[in-house]
């Protein structure tokens, strides 16, 4: 798992860079910037019943030294795995104080357990698309302290990214690749102390994504340059002077770059102006 710098921004798919090493970047520069079917499986564990108590797990550990339990609400909406994570989770020292089928069921949980850490799915009824991201963004409101681990089956790059830029302590893994238990009970107290864990699958599509959104990616390095100045409202001699090659040579990269954007066949003056205005809209 790919882990980012605690961070607070919000990342466009224009602003996505090209590769893992930028992204890791872009998310810290980012969070830099910002300081379900309801069933009756979500209600509050408390008093005797609770889930802490009732396989008396070992106490959360650090460094061989009782750091306390944290307090987790796990939203899940297909009961069977609601109920093994929520053991495995009592089983590794959290205290899972209650268990959520829908956003909504969520939302009430945190608000009346102020847990330090949410475990949710994305697609939770009743219409299976983003419940469960809509809470978190409702929980990273009220609560901003409050840890949160999205667990999804599918890479869904835009709701990623708008997670990732919300500050500390969050987190973005996809379901099917939670496959070593101490290695995602790792992952959860790291959160719970505020990093931010990337799925490297979601690096890999974040780094893809900008890719095929970069109307520039076409064009090659130098033609980048010759864009660039002209961008800066430099004439093809001023470029030929800028880069020392010939103005014919200019105009031919101001050929090709007007080719490879596919402008519209308009006059030469006015297909320059679309070029550049392409370039500052991909800065």
């Amino acid at each position: 798992m790919a882990e980012t710098d605690p961070v607070q921004t919000r990342c466009t798919p224009e602003d996505r860079p090209a590769t893992a090493a930028e992204l890791g970047e872009e998310l810290r520069k980012a969070q830099r910037g910002n300081g379900f079917t309801v069933d009756d499986m979500a209600v509050p564990v408390t008093g005797g019943d609770q889930r802490g108590d009732r396989n008396s797990p070992a106490p959360a550990q650090q460094g061989g030294q009782d750091v306390g339990r944290v307090r987790v609400v796990v939203a899940e909406d297909d009961v069977l795995l609601r109920e093994g994570l929520a053991s495995l989770l009592d089983r590794s020292g959290f205290d899972v104080v209650g268990l959520a089928g829908d956003g909504v069921q969520l939302l009430g949980l945190v608000r009346e357990q102020a847990p330090e850490l949410v475990v949710t799915d994305i697609r939770m009824p009743p219409t299976h698309s983003t419940e469960g991201l809509d809470a978190a963004r409702v929980i990273r409101e009220e609560l901003p302290d409050t840890a949160i681990l999205v667990l999804s089956a599918h890479v869904e790059v835009e709701h990623a990214m708008e997670l990732l830029a919300s500050g500390r302590s969050v987190g973005y893994l996809l379901k099917s690749r939670v496959t070593d238990v101490a290695d995602f009970v790792d992952t959860l107290g790291r959160i719970a102390k505020g990093a931010s864990v990337v799925d490297p699958v979601l690096v890999a599509e974040l780094v893809s994504a900008r890719r095929r959104n970069d109307p520039l990616a076409v064009l090659s390095a130098r033609e980048r340059e010759v864009l660039a100045l002209m961008a800066e409202g430099r004439s093809n001699a001023g470029i030929a002077h800028q880069i020392w090659v010939t103005e014919g040579t200019v105009e031919k990269h101001v050929r090709s770059i007007l080719t490879k954007l596919n402008l519209p066949e308009t006059g030469d003056d006015h297909r320059r102006v679309l070029a550049v205005v392409t370039f500052l809209e991909a800065h």
